[in-house]
């Protein structure tokens, strides 16, 4: 009998299993990257210099980046299992 039919419901548990505690994850880092922005004060642009706009910058593309992550790693343990 053909084991992919078998562990693709497996797959997909496993994957929907990543996906969730992954966006549950992302309320612990909220606290720390406002944190963040409040110490390197991205809220005031007069205080910013450009080392600084840019610190502002990949701190606010770090949680689309992390979900992106999360997402991604949740496609590629099904996928994982159509090409074992």
């Amino acid at each position: 009998m053909n084991n992919k039919a078998q562990t693709m419901g497996l797959a997909i548990m496993i994957s929907i299993f990543v996906f969730i505690v992954g966006i549950m994850s992302v309320n612990f880092l909220m606290p720390e990257i406002n944190t963040f922005r409040a110490d390197i004060q991205c809220s005031d642009p007069t205080q910013l210099r450009d080392g600084g706009m840019v610190m502002c910058l990949i701190t606010d593309i770090g949680i689309p980046y992390f979900i992106v992550i999360i997402f991604s790693l949740a496609i590629g343990i099904i996928t994982a299992r159509f090409t074992l």
